[in-house]
């Protein structure tokens, strides 16, 4: 545990890229590394010295795409942390913890009702909570919605960081399906991020099946070590010709063609339609992946088909003991997909990641200011 700074060190966006639409011209996103104020904590507030922050396309829509954020550049993003308390709260002082991707205030009728994991007043690092976020030497939250860590062996804390964000998502998405031992699982983008956690999240759920869909065969092939029994490679392909393979492998395995819970990760329109093209009779199409593309779709089928499309959002901090623990006893194995790079390399990994699109591990970048 390090002492308590007199200045954070940080990788600020200084400005996001900005497109102008008439001209076309881009004015690139700048990052900046720099030093900014330890604040004053509040009762029920402490310091994180942080092992790890996690990279999120959330953070590329924010940087790249003109996502905007609540609060306004210069801001520190960054939302996926593990790290060490090192002041505020006594009773935290020395833990480990992961702090959770959105925070509820706990006091409005979402919060009340357990819908918290869409709090319209929730705190986000590296979007909400002023101008700190994760991709810095130590930032200040509440203490309520932290998970504590405990006996995590071997593992490096800094790989812990994926729990706040791409491995506790697919177990929200879970929980709004009604995942139940037993079920049949598709997951679409199966070879991204979260995808590949969502498929593990699902068998260590107790799902009877989970086909995997991804445009990259050997992700895809990757993908039946980690969670899924049968895979689909969509590249090239539209929605109706992967669909007529979905139901070939139905058929030749003996699987039912009715009621499989549909996760849709990538948030790409493509994805989109191949989610809709799988809802049959007694479906659920669980929305994961955020994008602003248009889909059409005949929604009477819904009533037709007696099937629902759900959207989902983050996860519930009273969750992630849960998902910490399915980590530590391996029934959901991060390790072969996380990749720690120096914080210093933030320009080069945003850039890389981006152009990546889907890259092949989630890449944690490691404060050494």
């Amino acid at each position: 545990m390090g002492a308590v700074p007199d200045k954070i060190q940080t990788w600020q966006m200084v400005q996001p890229t900005v497109r102008n639409r008439e001209t076309k011209e881009v004015t690139p996103g700048k990052l900046e590394k720099t030093e900014i104020p330890v604040p004053a904590l509040k009762p029920g507030e402490v310091l994180v010295e942080v092992a790890g922050c996690g990279v999120c396309h959330t953070d590329l829509g924010y940087f790249y795409d003109g996502v905007p954020t609540v609060a306004k550049p210069p801001l520190t993003l960054g939302h996926e942390v593990a790290g060490t308390v090192v002041a505020g709260d006594q009773g935290w002082i020395g833990k480990e913890v992961i702090i959770p991707a959105v925070m509820p205030c706990r006091q409005c009728i979402l919060c009340k009702t357990r819908r918290g994991n869409r709090c319209l007043d929730q705190k986000m690092p590296g979007n909400s909570m002023g101008i700190y976020g994760g991709f810095a030497s130590h930032i200040p939250v509440p203490s309520i919605d932290l998970c504590e860590i405990k006996g995590r062996g071997s593992m490096p804390l800094a790989h812990l960081s994926v729990v706040a964000d791409a491995a506790t998502t697919p177990y929200q998405a879970a929980k709004r399906a009604g995942l139940e031992p037993g079920d049949h699982v598709v997951v679409i983008g199966v070879t991204g991020g979260v995808g590949q956690f969502m498929a593990q999240m699902a068998k260590a759920l107790g799902a009877a099946t989970v086909v995997g869909i991804g445009r990259n065969q050997e992700k895809l092939d990757r993908a039946l070590n980690f969670g899924s029994d049968f895979v689909i490679n969509s590249g090239g392909k539209d929605a109706r010709a992967v669909a007529g393979e979905f139901k070939g492998i139905c058929k030749e395995n003996g699987l039912p063609g009715v009621a499989w819970k549909i996760f849709e990760v990538t948030g790409v329109q493509a994805g989109q339609e191949i989610g809709l093209a799988l809802v049959s009779f007694v479906s659920k199409l669980i929305v994961v992946g955020f994008g602003l593309a248009k889909t059409e779709y005949a929604i009477g089928r819904l009533m037709a088909f007696d099937a629902e499309v759900i959207g989902t959002w983050a996860c519930l901090p009273e969750y992630y003991p849960a998902v910490l623990n399915m980590i530590l006893t391996k029934k959901i194995d991060i390790g072969p997909f996380v990749e720690t790079r120096p914080m210093s390399t933030i320009v080069e990994t945003f850039a890389e990641v981006h152009a990546a699109g889907s890259p092949a591990k989630r890449i944690v970048l490691t404060p050494d200011f």
